[in-house]
């Protein structure tokens, strides 16, 4: 993608039809950070403008930083598709959607550039301080959608970003949780739904808090994860 802009300058606007007007009182509390899953930056933002795709999201991030503004932070895109977090579902209406672009799992899944990372850094910084999201609603696709989706996936830097204030990163593990389905709905992941097992609940977490190891088992590691996260949520 060319037509964009560097990392270092304002973002360009190429504005997506596939957005419309959050519900009414909805207060923007959410974040969430997906990967395009395309073979190029092109087909995403193609896609992304496609009113018949009728999928979109708030911004694109491409590989070498440059960032493109899709739909105002005040609309809703439509981003989020079926998904739930800590008892809430239908995410697009309370959140804003960030596109970074991969070929994902499907098409050549690839560690995220330098340049890109900085750009999302940037990016999600200005959003924090825009909206009132709290550390533990910046969330992955996979998060909110365990059945479903696995992005932006396990080569994302999470603690990283955790690192420069966006999100969140257990510092140490604990005591291995008992009840690794009771300590999932307790983070907020949506475990109860139809469609999500424990094990892609599981593997959704680990995706995120233990990337060398996705296999949706509990093993004490995994446990112990569990519980220092779930205080996080509390603390």
């Amino acid at each position: 993608m060319t037509t964009g802009c560097s990392s270092g300058s304002e973002p360009r606007a190429r504005p997506s039809p596939n957005q419309d007007e959050r519900p009414a009182g909805t207060t923007v509390d959410t974040l969430v950070l997906h990967y395009t899953g395309m073979r190029n930056a092109g087909l995403a933002l193609d896609r992304l403008r496609d009113p018949v795709a009728k999928v979109s999201a708030h911004w694109l991030v491409d590989e070498d930083g440059t960032i493109l503004a899709l739909v105002p932070e005040t609309r809703r895109a439509w981003h989020a598709g079926v998904s739930a977090w800590a008892g809430r579902a239908g995410l697009n209406g309370s959140s804003i959607g960030v596109e970074v672009v991969n070929p994902g799992h499907e098409w050549g899944y690839r560690p995220f550039p330098e340049a890109q990372i900085l750009a999302v850094i940037r990016l999600c910084r200005g959003i924090l301080r825009r909206w009132p999201i709290p550390p533990a609603r910046v969330l992955a696709h996979s998060d909110i959608a365990p059945d479903r989706k696995t992005d932006p996936g396990e080569l994302f830097p999470w603690s990283r970003l955790a690192a420069a204030g966006i999100g969140r990163w257990p510092a140490a593990c604990g005591e291995p949780v008992a009840d690794p389905r009771a300590s999932l709905r307790a983070i907020g992941y949506p475990v109860d739904l139809e469609g999500v097992s424990l094990e892609l609940a599981l593997a959704a977490f680990q995706r995120r808090y233990r990337p060398g190891r996705v296999d949706g088992h509990a093993d004490p590691e995994t446990r112990r994860l569990l519980g220092a996260v779930e205080r996080l949520q509390f603390g």
